[in-house]
């Protein structure tokens, strides 16, 4: 890894990094991260038993690399998501 990071920026990282919908491209362009650098990051910043964890799950899941996805422009939104309307969730 090249750059330094602020704690707050690390976590940030990592929280995308846990983050289903996020792709490794996101991170990338945002903090000029690559996958492996991440992976790198999410290793020496975590608990071995996390960090196991979270490559079980990142591991070949479509939607952490863009070109993998279903889907290729907008945000995904589960159809059970909540509406945020004037700070306030809306009831359905």
């Amino acid at each position: 890894m090249k750059k330094e990071f602020t704690d707050i920026e690390k976590d940030r990282i990592i929280e995308m990094a846990w983050e289903d919908r996020t792709t490794f491209d996101s991170i990338l362009m945002q903090f000029g991260l690559k996958e492996q650098e991440v992976i790198y990051l999410m290793r020496i910043e975590m608990k071995p038993t996390s960090f196991r964890r979270w490559r079980e799950r990142v591991q070949g899941r479509k939607t952490k690399h863009e070109k993998l996805r279903d889907f290729q422009e907008g945000r995904f939104k589960c159809s059970r998501q909540r509406q945020i309307n004037n700070n306030k969730i809306s009831k359905r």
